[in-house]
């Protein structure tokens, strides 16, 4: 395994790979990785010759009140944890690489960023889409995974593909969760035990939405306010949205005619936390 620290490097290696003929996945990373990052990996190994992982804590999807300084990090576990999971190379720059000094071209979306984390998180998805957009061009994937725990962050990335004619596959990976259900996230290492017990009410609340839309409700009213009722009675639990969106637009329904998402972001103490589940009424997979 190999890991580099500039553009240069990556674009040596990758541009020698695919002179071999070589297929390339990359799964982009903010670091401290978990069982569901260790999942992406694995299937992009599977489905690709060569699999770079980039470890990068985007300074630009986060707000000036958030948690950039405080987020996780623990290099020397990463890299252990990349290497055994068949990782070819790890780009792992520092900011001012990936922003240096005069930057000020941003990749921006409308419509599918307004909602859900869009109204809390401003300026997420504009640093998304573009810490996306720049690892596409320097590292020129055939193949992209993310996970669908972040539905809206893989709908948008999407759509910025499809919209900017990249040529490259998005591949969309299930969500990973804990043995009482909890959703695996960086985020998770922030909870106190009792606020790590107090989590649960996201992943109860989110079967028994998934539960009332498999027996037939059409309704999704019905839904978002019996998955509330159940975080509601967390005395830590604060609500930030429970909505449900059509899968495309990300656009808020009332009528549950067509494949859609039901997410929830709900802080519990100070840490925010997500999940979700997609759901096709007229049949298919279901998450």
């Amino acid at each position: 395994m190999k890991t580099a620290e500039t553009i240069q490097q990556v674009r040596e290696i990758v541009k020698q790979w695919h002179r071999e003929g070589l297929s390339v996945g990359l799964v982009p990373t903010m670091g401290y990785l978990h069982e569901g990052h260790l999942n992406l990996i694995s299937r992009a190994r599977k489905e690709n010759d060569r699999v770079v992982v980039s470890i990068f804590i985007n300074p630009t999807q986060f707000s000036p009140n958030e948690d950039l300084a405080s987020y996780p990090c623990d290099w020397d576990r990463d890299a252990a944890s990349c290497e055994t999971a068949g990782t070819d190379l790890i780009f792992h720059p520092e900011p001012s690489e990936m922003y240096p000094e005069g930057f000020v071209s941003f990749v921006d979306m409308d419509v599918l960023t307004k909602e859900l984390c869009g109204l809390s998180r401003p300026v997420h998805f504009r640093g998304v889409c573009t810490v996306v957009s720049k690892l596409f061009h320097i590292v020129q994937p055939d193949r992209a995974y993310f996970g669908e725990k972040d539905a809206q962050q893989l709908a948008v990335i999407r759509r910025m593909v499809q919209d900017l004619n990249f040529d490259i596959e998005v591949v969309g990976c299930p969500i990973v969760r804990e043995a009482d259900g909890l959703a695996k996230s960086s985020r998770n290492t922030y909870l106190s035990a009792e606020e790590r017990q107090a989590a649960l009410v996201l992943s109860q609340s989110i079967f028994a939405g998934k539960r009332l839309a498999q027996q037939g409700e059409t309704d999704a009213e019905v839904i978002r306010q019996a998955m509330r009722q159940i975080i509601e009675v967390e005395p830590l639990a604060k609500i930030d949205y429970v909505k449900i969106v059509d899968l495309s637009t990300m656009q808020q329904i009332d009528v549950l005619d067509r494949p859609f998402l039901a997410a929830i972001a709900v802080y519990i103490g100070k840490t925010r936390l997500i999940d979700n589940f997609m759901f096709q009424p007229t049949g298919g997979a279901n998450v």
